[in-house]
C-alpha cells in the first residue's frame, strides 16, 4: 500500500535526495543545474585523476540540495505526492503521470 506520508525532506526541513525525489525532479535539475552537471562532465573526461573534479561535483551537489529545498518550498504537496508514487512504483515513470503533471504545474520549469 503506498504511503501518502512519504515526504521529500527530513526532519530538520533538509532535502532527501532519495532516488524518487531525483527522478521526480529529474527534468528541473536537468535544466537549473545545467551549467553545473557540463563544467563537473567536462572535467571527468579531461582529468583522469577524480579528485581533481571535486570542486565541480561539490557544485553540482549544492545546485541540487538548493533546487530540491526550492521545489518542497513552492510546491511541497505535489513534490511529495510525486516521489511518493515514484518510490512506490520503483521509478517507473508511466505509472506516475498524474502526479507529474501535477507536480509541473504547481512548479513549471524555468527555462
Amino acid at each position: 500500500m503506498r504511503s501518502d506520508k512519504m515526504t521529500s525532506e527530513n526532519m530538520v526541513g533538509a532535502p532527501l535526495a532519495t532516488s524518487a525525489v531525483l527522478m521526480a525532479a529529474s527534468k528541473h535539475i536537468s535544466t537549473n543545474c545545467r551549467a553545473e552537471n557540463k563544467a563537473f562532465l567536462h572535467c571527468k573526461k579531461t582529468d583522469t585523476n577524480p579528485e581533481k573534479c571535486l570542486s565541480h561535483g561539490h557544485e553540482v551537489t549544492r545546485c541540487v540540495f538548493s533546487l530540491l529545498r526550492e521545489l518542497h518550498g513552492k510546491c511541497p504537496k505535489e513534490m511529495d505526492s510525486y516521489s511518493g508514487c515514484m518510490n512506490y512504483y520503483g521509478n517507473e515513470f508511466e505509472l506516475c503521470r498524474r502526479e507529474q503533471k501535477q507536480f509541473e504545474c504547481a512548479c513549471p520549469l524555468n527555462e
